[in-house]
């Protein structure tokens, strides 16, 4: 399975920004998911690979919900969390600790 990554700095107006993407190979046993971003000034956010044993955790089930409640379960694309890339490290950095997967995963 491959996922396209954006080139770029992606920020719109850029000349050759615009519609260009590399393939890029997801993981087997992760999911990429998407943070932060969405905003007016049509931000991307921050991609993350996260190891699907992670979605179980109670914390990131939670942020999985908030998705679904705001974006609905048919969303195109990348999964989208809605919260802050930061506030979404720390989410997983804690989900790592408990399930025991390494951050090297």
């Amino acid at each position: 399975m491959a996922w396209k990554r954006k080139n770029g700095s992606g920020s719109p107006g850029r000349a050759g920004s615009g519609g260009a993407y590399e393939e890029e190979k997801v993981p087997r046993g992760h999911v990429p998911m998407v943070a932060g971003g969405g905003g007016v000034d049509g931000e991307e956010g921050e991609r993350m690979l996260v190891p699907v044993r992670l979605l179980s955790d109670p914390s990131v089930a939670e942020l999985l919900d908030m998705a679904a409640q705001r974006y609905g379960y048919g969303q195109p694309g990348v999964l989208r969390v809605p919260c802050d890339a930061g506030h979404f490290r720390q989410v997983l950095d804690g989900a790592m600790q408990r399930c025991g997967v390494s951050s090297a995963a």
